[in-house]
C-alpha cells in the first residue's frame, strides 16, 4: 500500500472538521439513541464480516447472508433483512460559482422513478443529524503517524456539532471496526489513538469492497437520515479478483457463487442511499475527464477502449463504483490538497436536501430502479444551477 495513504490522514481528519454547524442546526437531536458521554467507553476493535455466512439466490442473484451465532434481532440475523419502504434521495443544488445553494423547499423539487412521478412524502434540508462512517486504509507505515492523528482526532472531537455521529473502520486483510457511531467526540480520538489500530493486522492485503461492503451492512443497517462513507484509498484491492474482464465484477459461476463480488457491494450501497465519497490517492488517469464520465454514465467503465487510453483498471473499478451509486471520486494528487477535498465532501453533505417517498409501483419487483429530480421552474436559483442526486437505487428480493 502507498506510503501516501499514511501521510494524509492526518490532514483528512483535520480536514472533516469543517463538517460541523452546517450538518445540523444547534438545537438538533441525534438520529439514533447515542448514551452520554461519561458513560462511554472505548470498546476493543471488532472484525466486520468475520462470521458473515452467504448463499447467493439462483433467482434474483443476491446474497442472502446470516451471521452464525447471532440472536434473534441482531443486524445480521436471519437470511432475511426487512428494508424500509420509505426510498430517500439526497440531493445538491450548486452555484456556477461553485456554492452550494441553500433556503430552497420540497415545492421546489419534483421527483420521478423509472420516469413515472413520486409523491415526496418527507423533505429534510440538511436539519436531521448525518451517520458518517470513516474508512481508511491501514497500511504498515500508517502507525508512526499516530501522534499526529491524535491530534487530528482531537481536532475533529472540538468542531463538530455534537449531533453528528461518526463511526471509523480501518482495514487491510479484513476490517476493524475501532469506533462505532457515537457523538463522543473523546472516544474519536481516542480510537485513533489507542492500540487498536495498531492491531489491524500487518499485511501487504488490501480488501477495500469487501470493507466497505460490511460497513454498509453492519453499521448502517436500521439508521434513517443522511448517511455518508468517506473512503481513503489507493484502490488496489486484493480481495475480490477485480481483472480488466469487467465479468469478474460478477458474482462467479459454480461452487464460488456465494462469494461477494463487486456487484454485491454496489447493490448494498444502492439500497441503503449511502452517499459515498471515494478519494484516491492515485494519479487521475489523463484520458478520465470530467466530460468522459458523464459521456459514460450508463456504461460500465472497465472496457478494452479504456485500457487502450492507459487508464487502470483499479482505478475505473472505482469510478465505476462511484457510478453506480451515485457517489463521487476525487483524485489526492490531481487537487494537492487533502484538506481542500474534504472540504468540499464536507459541503456536499452539509448542503443536502433530502427527499423521501413511496414509490408507487411498491416494492415487489426487485432490481435497479432509476431516479430523476428536477427542479420546478419557479425555483429561486442562479441560472446555470447544478442539480446532483443518485441516478437509481435497488430494491432488495429479501424484503
Amino acid at each position: 500500500m502507498l506510503r501516501s495513504i499514511a501521510s494524509v490522514v492526518f490532514s483528512a481528519l483535520a480536514a472533516l472538521t469543517t463538517f460541523q454547524a452546517n450538518s445540523a442546526n444547534a438545537g438538533a437531536q441525534p438520529s439514533q439513541a447515542t448514551s452520554p458521554a461519561k458513560s462511554q467507553k472505548l470498546s476493543r476493535s471488532q472484525p466486520l464480516g468475520r462470521s458473515a455466512v452467504f448463499e447467493r439466490d439462483p433467482v434474483s442473484g443476491e446474497l442472502r447472508a446470516s451471521v452464525e451465532g447471532a440472536g434473534e434481532g441482531s443486524a445480521g440475523a436471519g437470511t432475511i433483512r426487512s428494508r424500509v419502504t420509505l426510498v430517500q434521495v439526497a440531493c445538491t443544488v450548486t452555484a456556477p460559482d461553485g456554492t452550494q445553494v441553500r433556503g430552497l423547499t420540497q415545492e421546489n423539487f419534483h421527483l420521478y422513478e423509472d420516469g413515472v412521478p413520486q409523491e415526496i412524502a418527507s423533505f429534510d434540508a440538511s436539519a436531521t443529524p448525518a451517520s458518517i462512517a470513516l474508512i481508511l486504509d491501514a497500511s504498515p507505515s500508517i502507525f508512526h503517524e499516530l501522534a499526529e492523528m491524535r491530534g487530528a482526532a482531537h481536532t475533529l472531537a472540538t468542531n463538530l456539532s455534537p449531533a453528528d455521529e461518526i463511526a471509523v473502520v480501518s482495514f487491510s486483510t479484513e476490517a476493524h471496526l475501532l469506533l462505532p457511531f457515537s457523538t463522543n467526540r473523546g472516544l474519536l480520538d481516542r480510537a485513533l489513538a489507542s492500540k487498536n489500530l495498531a492491531r489491524v493486522e500487518d499485511s501487504s492485503e488490501s480488501k477495500i469492497y469487501q470493507s466497505v461492503f460490511f460497513t454498509a451492512r453492519e453499521l448502517f443497517w436500521g439508521r434513517t437520515g443522511r448517511k455518508a462513507i468517506v473512503l481513503l484509498t489507493d484502490g488496489q484491492d486484493s480481495g475480490l479478483g477485480l481483472t480488466w474482464d469487467a465479468a469478474s465484477a460478477q458474482p462467479l459461476p459454480g461452487a464460488a457463487a456465494s462469494r461477494l463480488a463487486f456487484d454485491d457491494v454496489a447493490r448494498e450501497l444502492g439500497a441503503d442511499g449511502i452517499a459515498l465519497f471515494i478519494v484516491s490517492t492515485e494519479n487521475r488517469p489523463r484520458a478520465m475527464t470530467t466530460a468522459w464520465l458523464e459521456a459514460h454514465q450508463g456504461q460500465m467503465l472497465v472496457t478494452p477502449q479504456a485500457r487502450k487510453q492507459d487508464m487502470p483498471h483499479y482505478t475505473l473499478y472505482l469510478a465505476e463504483l462511484a457510478r453506480r451509486v451515485g457517489g463521487q471520486l476525487y483524485f489526492l494528487r490531481e487537487i494537492g490538497n487533502l484538506s481542500e477535498i474534504y472540504r468540499r465532501i464536507a459541503l456536499a453533505i452539509s448542503a443536502q436536501y433530502t427527499l423521501g417517498y413511496y414509490p408507487s409501483a411498491g416494492t415487489a419487483r426487485p432490481g435497479w430502479r432509476s431516479l430523476r429530480v428536477e427542479l420546478a421552474s419557479d425555483a429561486k436559483v442562479p441560472p446555470g444551477s447544478r442539480l446532483t442526486h443518485r441516478g437509481s437505487y435497488y430494491i432488495s428480493a429479501f424484503q
